[in-house]
């Protein structure tokens, strides 16, 4: 679990993508009809809107906990997998430590608020982690997630070098309803990357990471991974939810090619190649995926796909989607093309060993007031 990029026996199984787009009862998939969809964001909206405004947190203690193992580790605080010790099963969390001094030294006060607020205000999106509670002590904040074993997307492609298309189907369909609903919600993510997509224990994936998402229209900051920002953010200008889709055609391509299309050692030049905007398709892509990547990595906001007035269901309904049944993606009804094969509940064999540290708790908070609202 990388904050950053710069910043066990696996089973695997074929991808049945291939559907009838209409059923014999007269059921019909999303290509056809959007209904179902439109009262599935509308009601998750509301839902969204109601958890946001409570803004809840947990009467908790980190000593109710057994802290297991370290999944990742960061600037400012890390990530372990522990047991819940009231759990009658003693179910398995990812807990996200963060350390409060070293969350103000590093300016990320404002950015923690935002992530503990916007995963708690998601109850109802399968590919989005679930924020299942959040409390502090005098020393720490605890945001206690899903542990999803799989690990990161990334360590999947880079053992893999690259996937077969229907892979990236699978999984970028996911990431796409993510986005959908997030965007229906005013939350900008801000941050896509393989690294930030976890897989869960069924092989979907499970959006992390929310440091720097935020609930607005438009804003300004340039902040992301470099190989993943988009051209306006570059240019220094105000950017809304299309920053999000340059980032999904940037992770399609990824995955498919088994490198990101614009990369350079130096920064500098790198945005210039971002904002130069050429892209080179390796000759394994097939045309409507090209198809497709081309009206996401384009630099023009106003043609980028998922910015238009039909927004994410520009992307649902390209023809590089066409065996895909949308409605069994969001209810889990495909089988995975990779499962993690798990040893047990707590087995992080998918995660790269990290060092591990103490937790160690003050008897005097010196920051209660600057985390009030955690």
């Amino acid at each position: 679990m990388n904050f950053n990029r710069s910043c066990v026996r696996l089973k695997s199984h074929p991808t049945d993508m291939s559907v009838a787009h209409e059923s014999k009862s007269g059921d019909l998939v999303l290509s056809h009809s959007e209904n179902w969809l439109k009262e599935y964001l509308e009601k998750a909206r509301k839902d969204f809107d109601d958890r946001y405004k409570a803004n809840i947190t947990t009467s908790e203690t980190i000593k109710n906990f057994t802290l297991i193992k370290t999944l990742g580790s960061g600037s400012f605080g890390r990530v372990m997998l522990a047991q819940y010790n009231l759990d009658p099963n003693n179910k398995t969390y990812a807990i996200k430590i963060l350390n409060k001094e070293k969350v103000i030294k590093t300016k990320q006060v404002e950015h923690t608020l935002n992530e503990k607020r916007l995963l708690g205000s998601v109850t109802n999106c399968p590919f989005i982690v679930k924020l299942v509670m959040a409390f502090k002590d005098t020393t720490n904040l605890y945001m206690v997630m899903e542990f999803a074993p799989g690990g990161e997307l990334f360590r999947l492609i880079r053992r893999k070098g690259r996937v077969p298309e229907a892979w990236a189907q699978f999984y970028s369909a996911q990431v796409t309803m993510a986005l959908q609903y997030l965007h229906n919600a005013n939350v900008l993510y801000r941050d896509l990357k393989p690294e930030n997509l976890l897989v869960d224990s069924t092989g979907y994936i499970k959006m992390a990471d929310f440091g720097f998402a935020k609930r607005v229209h438009q804003t300004w900051t340039l902040c992301g991974t470099p190989q993943y920002i988009a051209p306006e953010m570059i240019l220094n200008k105000g950017y809304g939810k299309s920053v999000d889709y340059w980032g999904l055609g940037i992770l399609i391509y990824e995955m498919v090619a088994g490198y990101v299309p614009f990369d350079h050692k130096t920064p500098i030049r790198l945005y210039e190649l971002i904002v130069e905007c050429n892209v080179s398709y390796p000759s394994h892509f097939k045309p409507n995926l090209a198809s497709l990547l081309s009206k996401l990595i384009q630099i023009d906001v106003t043609k980028r796909f998922g910015n238009l007035k039909d927004g994410a269901f520009d992307i649902i309904n390209h023809n590089w989607y066409k065996e895909v049944d949308f409605r069994k993606i969001i209810t889990k009804a495909y089988q995975a093309p990779w499962i993690p094969h798990l040893k047990s509940d707590t087995d992080t064999s998918n995660f790269e060993r990290n060092k591990e540290e103490s937790i160690s708790i003050l008897k005097v908070d010196r920051y209660a007031e600057e985390f009030a609202d955690f």
